[in-house]
């Protein structure tokens, strides 16, 4: 770990097994120590949040990483619903999705997210984005990596 001691907790919003492998190992490249939480859509992020059912114990997290396109209840209507929360607007929400729609982005901005990321479909730039997320929304020193990942399905 970091100087600090502080590991991140990230809760990543999505339901692509792949993009889950994908940034997951990203992250851990990112040189900061993180526990990463991982829900495949949106009625099981608003429960993990609100700490509802098996969630009870969920970490709060420190940076959400959260995908427009999903089951149940989409990413604007999750977005919707942090940003509304008193309790959970000051967390980070990245969006980051394959929509490179201008009414998806205009409407992210506009429910206040505080970044709209096109995930990229070369793997080394993907790589690089999800790398850069984590040094510019993770404050502290980087260290060893805890890499821990919880999922919700």
């Amino acid at each position: 770990m970091g100087d600090t001691g502080q590991v991140y907790q990230i809760l990543l919003i999505e339901d692509s097994p792949g993009d889950v492998r994908l940034t997951t190992e990203a992250l851990k490249e990112a040189g900061k120590p993180f526990l990463l939480s991982v829900v495949p859509d949106g009625v099981e992020a608003l429960a993990f949040l609100y700490r509802e059912g098996r969630y009870r114990d969920a970490p709060r997290p420190d940076l959400i990483l959260l995908d427009l396109n999903l089951p149940r209840r989409n990413g604007r209507e999750v977005l919707a619903r942090i940003k509304e929360d008193s309790s959970l607007a000051r967390i980070p929400v990245i969006v980051l999705t394959i929509s490179t729609a201008e009414e998806d982005i205009i409407t992210s901005y506009k429910l206040h997210a505080n970044c709209y990321i096109i995930k990229p479909v070369n793997l080394d730039l993907f790589f690089q984005v999800i790398q850069s997320i984590g040094r510019f929304w993770l404050e502290g020193t980087a260290g060893s990596i805890a890499g821990e990942v919880t999922n919700g399905t």
